[in-house]
């Protein structure tokens, strides 16, 4: 489980096919601290396993069905940064919102408007996802938790604190570009009772 707060931001170094997995090398400091061969690490807010860790990177294989689901298909290329977190510790302070690094659909930004040091980002939703979103709700957006600031059909808002632009790939985004969506696992659950209900 992680919480959608990075830790960093790492840079892809490579990004290659074996067959049939895309094997993707990132570069990163913090997060390599703890990180066995074999952990589970998010970028973007997917959870990947580490199957290679060096001093200085770690490696990840993705399947076509990882691709499928996410925005690592034009995202994953050499020098594009990406977040980390590792997963939370059971003794950890919980910030943000569970998340589950279970990426839900791409979503494409509509807008980033900057306002001095902060800035906001407009995103169109995947056809039915807008109904897991609330006004003041969470949601992650490339792994980071935020809150819904505004609601409009399919098009929704987060306003981005200057924190957050400094220590997050956010800020980086581009209209027309697309990033990983998760939404909030308690929407879902709650769906899915009142489904079972009929």
């Amino acid at each position: 489980m992680f919480t959608g707060i990075v830790e960093e931001t790492g840079t892809v170094a490579d990004a290659h096919r074996r067959k049939d997995v895309l094997v993707v090398r990132v570069e990163a400091g913090k997060v390599l601290g703890e990180m066995p061969k074999g952990a589970s690490i998010a970028v973007n807010g997917c959870c990947l396993t580490a199957v290679e860790v060096g001093p200085r990177h770690f490696v990840c294989d993705l399947t076509d069905e990882t691709l499928a689901r996410t925005a690592f298909d034009e995202r994953l290329k050499p020098g594009v940064r990406v977040n980390l977190e590792r997963p939370m510790k059971a003794d950890g302070r919980f910030d943000g919102h569970i998340v589950q690094g279970h990426v839900d659909g791409a979503g494409r930004v509509v807008d980033l408007t900057r306002f001095g040091e902060s800035a906001e980002i407009w995103i169109e939703v995947p056809e039915g996802f807008e109904h897991y979103l609330v006004h003041k709700g969470s949601v992650a957006v490339d792994g980071v938790s935020l809150t819904v600031a505004s609601l409009e059909g399919r098009v929704f808002s987060v306003a981005l604190i200057p924190y957050t632009l400094e220590v997050t790939n956010l800020g980086d985004a581009l209209p027309g570009g697309r990033v990983n969506l998760e939404a909030d696992v308690i929407a879902k659950y709650v769906e899915r009772l009142l489904a079972s209900r009929g």
